[in-house]
């Protein structure tokens, strides 16, 4: 596939139908269903830190601590596999991932440490390959234009639904069989998913044979492909940068209410519950909106709609003492990284066509996982210095630098102009 072909793999978009969201989630629903199973296993870990760190005969500190191998992992594998992805069948890399997933999961209901540890870097590991391989196979089952976007986001906004609800929804069934029936049914759930892949080749069928004529990229030259993709390098940069600032301020939020609001853990819970609910409809409605046949608004303006509300959004929040514009801003902040995430997944999906798109968000995906390392070390940095102003300015500094690189994918757009928007 030569890198011409990638940068015009938008040529068709105005000729592909894009089929609405329910008949979408009916054809991918492996797919969709992949993404959330794989988000489950370090949402069980996190519910259960304190019970599970008991069995080990850990403290809670060290137990917590082996979560940041699965990021390691995720970065590491990630990184050095995603070229991969586009040269194996994406049912064959997605069933692969969901092998080790529920691998992992039996491993960390023994309760052991050591095995807690290797249960920590094989969902990171798994999930590195399994994230960038559904979402691929999600777009390449609606070719290289508008639908393929959409369908890219249905996939990211069914993980940002999961991660919101999965804490209740493994709660209860755990007042039944405890947190290892939890991880048992991840094992079970998984491993039958990779079986479906595996089966149902029809409805995973990796489009990129179709698009680039069978041939493949060697694994250097798909980093190099990737390097000369129009705006595409800036799109990576910004999902690296948004995903620190999200996540870093995720990680001092509950410290910050508490503090400023006095707000306790059973209060806090409606707030993480309303930057879910606002990440979610944000992302589900900005997929539909960017992907549309006949968009309003152009997908790379959107993204810089999104970052400005982003950094007025962080800036303003950590400087207010009023809790009711605490709590707006709390939404309007989840709402724009939503703008962003899915304004970014599109462009990278729709710009690099499916014989770049899986190494694409393979890196997409690694660089997260340093974002979420970076955000937290780098807020922490900053509320140790000079506090919650300091985080401010920590976290504005990276959201204009990622603006700066939004106006670079603005100037970066493919010559032809389809629809409105590529």
């Amino acid at each position: 596939m030569s890198v011409d072909a990638v940068k015009n793999s938008a040529a068709n978009e105005a000729e592909e139908p894009i089929p609405g969201d329910l008949r979408m989630a009916r054809t991918l629903w492996p797919v969709l269903l992949a993404s959330a199973v794989g988000l489950l296993p370090f949402t069980v870990f996190s519910t259960y830190l304190v019970p599970i760190a008991d069995e080990a005969g850990s403290s809670v500190a060290a137990m917590g601590g082996l979560r940041g191998l699965g990021g390691l992992a995720a970065l590491l594998v990630g990184t050095a596999l995603a070229p991969l992805i586009d040269r194996v069948p994406r049912r064959w890399a997605a069933a692969g991932g969901l092998a080790a997933l529920g691998l992992s999961a039996a491993l960390g209901a023994s309760g052991d440490f050591v095995l807690l540890a290797v249960f920590c870097l094989l969902v990171g590991a798994s999930t590195s390959v399994l994230n960038p391989a559904l979402t691929a196979a999600a777009a390449d089952r609606f070719g290289t234009g508008r639908a393929a976007g959409r369908a890219a986001t249905l996939v990211t906004a069914t993980q940002s639904m999961t991660a919101m609800l999965a804490a209740p929804v493994i709660a209860l069934p755990a007042l039944f069989w405890g947190w290892r029936g939890d991880l048992f049914a991840v094992t079970a759930l998984s491993l039958l998913l990779a079986v479906v892949f595996v089966v149902r080749r029809e409805d995973t069928e990796d489009a990129g044979d179709a698009a680039s004529g069978g041939q493949r990229l060697g694994y250097v030259a798909s980093f190099k492909a990737l390097g000369a993709v129009r705006g595409v390098v800036p799109l990576l940069l910004i999902a690296l940068l948004r995903t620190a600032v999200f996540m870093g301020y995720l990680s001092y939020l509950a410290a910050f209410y508490e503090e400023r609001f006095d707000l306790d853990a059973g209060l806090f819970a409606f707030v993480w519950t309303l930057s879910g609910a606002s990440f979610f409809v944000s992302n589900l409605l900005t997929g539909r909106l960017t992907n549309a046949a006949e968009p309003r608004i152009r997908t790379e303006r959107l993204l810089f709609i999104g970052l400005l509300a982003a950094l007025v959004s962080v800036m303003g929040f950590y400087f207010t003492h009023w809790l009711p514009l605490a709590l707006a801003l709390t939404s309007l902040h989840a709402a724009s990284h939503a703008v962003v995430a899915a304004c970014a997944v599109s462009l990278i999906v729709r710009r690099c066509g499916p014989g770049l798109r899986g190494a694409a968000l393979g890196i997409n995906a690694a660089g997260m996982s340093l974002g979420v390392f970076v955000g937290a070390a780098l807020g922490g940095a900053g509320l140790g210095i000079a506090g919650y102003p300091g985080v401010a300015v920590v976290f504005g500094v990276l959201v204009v630098v990622a603006v700066g690189a939004a106006v670079l994918v603005l100037r970066a757009r493919p010559v032809r102009e389809g629809a409105d928007s590529v």
